[in-house]
C-alpha cells in the first residue's frame, strides 16, 4: 500500500510517500480501507516531537509509528477472529492521539479503541475531520461544564477546536462571543456567534463592558494575566497550550485554591466518550466539521507546510480513495 513514512522527528520535508506492506489486524482489530484523513495541530506536533514530553508517548529517540496520521474514515475491510462491534463494509471513522498512522491506504486499530460507525448523514470526506477538534473542544466542556445562559468567549473560534466549541457551546445554550480575523466573520455568524471580536481590528483583551463565566483559548495567544480582568468572579480560563513557561499548567495547580477565578488544564481523555457524543450532535444536526482545503496522499508534506503556517481554517483533509 502507499503510505506517508518518517524515519525520524523533523520538519515536513522529513516525510516521503513509500510503498509499504498491508497491515495484518490482530484478533480484536479491524483492518480500515482508508478514503480520508487529515492533517492537524495534533500531527503537527507528533511529526517535529514539539513539545519534548511528545516522546514520551510517541518514542524516545525515533517514533513508533513511522506512518503519520491520527485522524481517519472509511471502510472495514476484514475483522480480526475475536472481534464483535464490525463487520466488513461497516464504515466506520476514529480518531488516536497519539497517532494512528492514518496517512495510509490501509490501517488496524483495536475495535475498543476511538472507533466508530460513520454517522448516518456524513460522506467519509466530512467524518475524517470530525474527531480530533471536536474531541478536544469537548474535552473543554467537560472540563468546565456550560448552562444555559452562561457568557463564554472563543479565542481561536475558526480552528477546529474552537469551531466545534463554538457549534458545542451553542447546543447547550450558551451565549458566545468569538474571536476571529474579517475574512471569517460570516462563517462564524453562521455557526452561531452572538458577538464577534475582528482580532484584525480589535484586541479582546481590551475590552471593558463584558465578563465571562469561561474564557476557552484555543490558539495560545493570550494568558490567564491578560484575561483575568474579563472573568465573573467564578470565572474560568482555559488553553489548548501549555502557555509561556508552562504558565497554565503552574495557574491550574494553584488558582483553584484561592477561591475564586481559576485555571483549568484540560488533558484529553476519553475519545470514545467524545466520539460517541460527537456522532450524536452530527446525527442530529447539531455540528458539521469546518473544512479548509483538500490536498490528495502523495501531498501531505503540502498539507504539513499550510497547516504550520497556522492560518488554517477548520480542517485540512486528505482524499486517499474518492
Amino acid at each position: 500500500m502507499k503510505a506517508i513514512v518518517r524515519r525520524n522527528y523533523g520538519p515536513p520535508e522529513t516525510l516521503r510517500l513509500e510503498e509499504v506492506d498491508i497491515p495484518i489486524p490482530d484478533t480484536k482489530e479491524i483492518l480500515v480501507r482508508v478514503y480520508a484523513t487529515t492533517v492537524n495541530r495534533t500531527d503537527s506536533g507528533m511529526l517535529r516531537a514539539h513539545p519534548f514530553i511528545v516522546r514520551f508517548f510517541t518514542g524516545l529517540l525515533r517514533p513508533r509509528r513511522p506512518i503519520t496520521g491520527s485522524e481517519f474514515a472509511g471502510r472495514v475491510e476484514s475483522i480480526g477472529v475475536e472481534v464483535t462491534k464490525f463487520l466488513a463494509g461497516d464504515d466506520v471513522f476514529g480518531f488516536h492521539d497519539e497517532g494512528q498512522s492514518t496517512h495510509a491506504e490501509y490501517l488496524t486499530i483495536s475495535e475498543d479503541a476511538g472507533v466508530l460507525h460513520l454517522p448516518k448523514n456524513l460522506s467519509h470526506q466530512e467524518a475524517a475531520p470530525s474527531s480530533e477538534g471536536a474531541h478536544y473542544a469537548y474535552n473543554f466542556i467537560c472540563k468546565t461544564g456550560i448552562k444555559s445562559g452562561q457568557k463564554i468567549l472563543i479565542n481561536g473560534a475558526t480552528g477546529a477546536i474552537g469551531s466545534s466549541l463554538l457549534q458545542f457551546a451553542k447546543y447547550y445554550g450558551a451565549t458566545v462571543t468569538a474571536v476571529c480575523d474579517t475574512i471569517n466573520i460570516a462563517l462564524i455568524k453562521s455557526l452561531g456567534a452572538d458577538q464577534i471580536f475582528d482580532y484584525t481590528k480589535e484586541d479582546f483583551t481590551k475590552d471593558e463592558e463584558q465578563k465571562y463565566d469561561f474564557i476557552y483559548d484555543t490558539v495560545g495567544n493570550v494568558s490567564f494575566r491578560q484575561c483575568k480582568r474579563l472573568l465573573k468572579p467564578k470565572g474560568v480560563f482555559i488553553s489548548s497550550e501549555l502557555g509561556w513557561r508552562g504558565a497554565n499548567v503552574f495557574h491550574a495547580l494553584t488558582t483553584p485554591f484561592l477561591g475564586g477565578k481559576k485555571v483549568i488544564f484540560p488533558i484529553p481523555v476519553k475519545i470514545n466518550r467524545s466520539l460517541k457524543f460527537i456522532k450524536e450532535r452530527i446525527e442530529q444536526g447539531h455540528f458539521k466539521p469546518v473544512i479548509d482545503r483538500k490536498y490528495p496522499l502523495e501531498e501531505v508534506p503540502a498539507a504539513f507546510n499550510y497547516v504550520e503556517t497556522g492560518m488554517k481554517t477548520g480542517n485540512v483533509v486528505i482524499v486517499v480513495m474518492e
